[in-house]
């Protein structure tokens, strides 16, 4: 399944994408693609549906962030070698965790604002994990079966706010509209592994980032069981695992985003965004 939500920030409501590329309404089974909706049992509520009997919607203007009351979003960073190396730091020998605030959720093709003041508003495509079934202290042999489902997430990062002011990542990373999730939450059996898909994103229509997940240093598994060790995990969490080569940062020299500006992006089988970049 695709599951997603439409409508104006604040007021989306709960939708599948059909096999047609049809949004179809949700709103009478479930109050929102949140919660308990992604558990193994909420999940296989909504598999039971006969999809052909479920409302048609017309006017879908505006696509949300694909998970809603997002409880914690938490990071991986430096997943990708070749990205630790073009930031210039050591490959990890274990997972760099941090969090982007929930405040930060926007929609795939939302806005994504420059903070005032900020020159170092950088890009990364990520592979979003969602989590369907909580738990706590998982075996790495059955992290898999706690996964819901994978998103296409931009882990927008203001680059001076996270390594000049401080080194507290969290500054230049948690800041409003700094994360685009969606345009669906693809669930874990329409992806048979994770761990070959092919990411990518352009800024006008330049093509900086090219990679594929098979190139992280941990994959989905280790990460689910690594961060079980520090967390509960529950059901509506987002974990983005970490970006391939060609931000801004690694750029020789450097670029960094400016207003006015066109982020696309995409991970197969999961969708594409469309961010303008605004000032805040």
């Amino acid at each position: 399944m695709k599951l997603l939500r439409y409508g104006p920030p604040g007021q989306e409501r709960p939708g599948l994408l059909d096999d047609q590329g049809c949004v179809r309404d949700l709103s009478d089974h479930v109050s929102d693609v949140a919660g308990d909706a992604l558990t193994p049992e909420g999940l296989a509520k909504l598999r039971s549906l006969d999809i052909d009997d479920l409302p048609v919607v017309f006017d879908v203007s505006r696509l949300g962030p694909c998970v809603g009351r997002v409880g914690k979003f938490i990071c991986i960073g430096l997943n990708y070698a070749d990205h630790a190396a073009e930031s210039g730091l050591p490959v990890p020998t274990e997972p760099v965790v941090f969090a982007k605030w929930t405040s930060a959720i926007c929609g795939p093709d939302d806005d994504v604002q420059i903070p005032r003041g900020s020159v170092k508003t950088d890009w990364e495509v990520e592979l979003g994990v969602v989590i369907g079934q909580g738990g706590r202290y998982i075996e790495e042999a059955d992290a898999m079966k706690h996964v819901a489902g994978y998103c296409v997430v931009n882990d927008v990062s203001e680059r001076e706010w996270q390594l000049e002011r401080g080194t507290q990542w969290d500054k230049g990373k948690g800041c409003d509209t700094f994360g685009p999730i969606g345009p669906w939450l693809v669930t874990a059996d329409e992806v048979p592994n994770p761990q070959e898909l092919n990411l990518w994103l352009e800024v006008d229509g330049r093509r900086f980032q090219n990679g594929n997940t098979r190139t992280m240093v941990f994959n989905v598994a280790q990460i689910v069981c690594y961060l079980s060790k520090f967390m509960s995990l529950q059901p509506g969490d987002v974990i983005s695992t970490g970006t391939p080569p060609g931000v801004g940062l690694g750029q020789k020299p450097p670029l960094y985003l400016k207003p006015g500006q066109t982020m696309r992006l995409g991970i197969e089988g999961l969708g594409v965004q469309t961010q303008k970049t605004v000032a805040a």
